[in-house]
């Protein structure tokens, strides 16, 4: 099977290979203490890298692979998820928390398609 590469561009503007195991790293300290295991985590940057093949573009900046490890990281583990997002998604104070705590009561599954989300270049 052949796949086309996969770029990251970095905010310096450096493009550098996607790589998953820097997704596993990036998360990882968010499922520090949570019931995810390495399988988990690997299973989760196949997830990630997947869902951004599957758009087609051949370079994504760094900041839409973070927004890519949102969706899986949220139905792997709720708790990991918020302290993923609130340091990537730069949470300021309580409310930041409670917003995002009230939108997973409501809406616990992700259900829409990451790619609709995300590269609306």
């Amino acid at each position: 099977m052949e796949t086309t590469s996969l770029s990251v561009i970095k905010r310096s503007g450096v493009a550098e290979a996607f790589d998953r195991a820097k997704v596993v790293n990036g998360v990882r300290k968010a499922c520090q203490g949570r019931p995810v295991d390495n399988d988990d985590l690997a299973k989760l940057a196949q997830d990630v890298e997947e869902s951004i093949r599957a758009t087609g573009h051949a370079e994504i900046d760094a900041h839409e692979v973070g927004l890519a490890i949102l969706g899986p990281l949220r139905r792997l583990d709720q708790v990991a998820y918020l302290r993923f997002a609130s340091v990537y998604q730069d949470f300021d104070n309580l409310d930041d928390f409670e917003q995002a705590i009230t939108e997973l009561r409501q809406r616990p599954e992700v259900q829409e398609p990451l790619q609709a989300k995300l590269f609306t270049r």
